[in-house]
């Protein structure tokens, strides 16, 4: 007799989706939710970036294109990333491919360089993909606790690096609470990872939402591995920066071996990014100011920071558009969320993002009013 439960591999099975499930399941009831649960611009694609796909796809250019990418848009990426870095010189030991989306690089990082027995340090909290796709490749997640700061140190990774462990996996700025590493510590961590031979790979897909910016080697902005080390995998991306989430399109900086593998594995996953979003980011990299969106963004963080400071536990979070508030009392983050959901506001529990269930996410990626009147609520449920 056919059994398809029989079939299902242990990698599928060891993935728990029970506590987003439970929230959208929870939603679903709901009519014209007041939704600060989607890490999802609010603002469309610009309007040249648009047209320039539109144009790609009349031009006939809708083929594969190789797997590392469009010579154009590498070229844009690693001259936009080399001015801000200052790593001129320095290109014959890094390797650049276009992937599909950061989430892409990540799992292609991930199957590159993690293997059965093999240990990853994560932060927690944590973008909630880091521990399922080490699981997938047969690795194991090792936790640093960087609860109540939320601030990822070399005092904190050093007791747990091991003779298995070969990642450091992060980001900054962070999801889910809006941490911003410093480059003080991203330095310290970099000399960690090289003394013990550890590869640090650097989420940094909200590089260009980052509030508070700090002094690094080439001026004020968004600290990155890549001023630091030569010995770090940099994964960002167009998605948040440009409105474009469901375009798909990031791209890897990294040490040449590391790169190439992942090159190798793409060409027999996804193949190649997408050919007509690759030409339109083209454009987005020269031309798209994006300076307008960051300072609503940070007005928003403001909103956020004003309403919720007074009746909640708080980090100011200094990038990305999320904030990690500890619930009041001695109620969990799932009995809080489970109230907010009830009363129309969907927002996520903590401990989809963290071994602990004492906090909530909420996203400010949405429209002012809409913002406002899910802050309202929440702070009704605090009081």
């Amino acid at each position: 007799m056919f059994d398809a439960e029989r079939l299902i591999a242990d990698r599928a099975r060891a993935i728990d989706a029970s506590g987003i499930r439970k929230v959208f399941d929870l939603a679903a009831q709901l009519e014209n939710p007041i939704n600060l649960s989607i890490g999802q611009t609010d603002f469309d694609v610009p309007e040249p970036i648009k047209e320039a796909a539109c144009r790609a796809i009349r031009d006939g250019l809708n083929k594969y294109t190789v797997t590392q990418g469009m010579a154009e848009l590498i070229e844009r990426v690693r001259g936009s990333f080399s001015a801000a870095h200052g790593i001129d010189g320095r290109w014959d030991d890094y390797g650049t491919l276009i992937t599909s989306g950061v989430s892409g690089g990540l799992m292609l990082a991930i199957m590159a360089t993690v293997e059965r027995g093999d240990r990853v340090i994560v932060p927690d909290p944590y973008f909630v993909m880091y521990k399922h796709l080490v699981r997938m490749a047969g690795g194991e997640a090792v936790y640093v606790d960087t609860y109540p700061d939320f601030l990822l140190t070399a005092e904190r990774v050093e007791p747990l690096i091991d003779d298995h462990t070969k990642l450091l996996l992060y980001s900054s700025p962070s999801n889910p609470t809006g941490a911003v590493l410093g480059g003080e510590a991203i330095g310290d961590l970099a000399a960690l990872c090289e003394q013990r031979g550890v590869l640090m790979v650097s989420d940094e897909i909200y590089d260009a939402f980052c509030y508070e910016k700090a002094d690094t080697p080439t001026g004020p902005r968004t600290p990155s591995a890549a001023d630091y080390t030569d010995h770090a995998l940099i994964l960002r991306g167009h998605s948040k920066s440009y409105g474009m989430t469901g375009w798909r399109l990031g791209y890897a900086l990294g040490p040449r071996p590391v790169v190439e593998q992942m090159t190798k594995l793409q060409q027999y996953t996804f193949v190649c990014a997408p050919s007509m979003v690759q030409k339109a980011a083209a454009l987005a990299v020269k031309d798209v100011d994006l300076a307008p969106y960051v300072r609503a963004y940070r007005r928003k963080r403001d909103m956020v920071v004003e309403k919720l400071s007074p009746h909640f536990e708080l980090n100011i979070p200094d990038g990305a558009f999320y904030a990690f508030p500890k619930v009041p009392g001695d109620q969990t983050g799932t009995q809080f969320v489970e109230r907010a959901i009830a009363n129309n506001v969907l927002v996520i529990p903590g401990n989809v993002f963290s071994e602990r269930d004492t906090h909530f996410r909420l996203s400010y990626a949405c429209d002012d009013a809409t913002l406002e009147q899910g802050l309202n609520v929440l702070v009704k449920l605090a009081e």
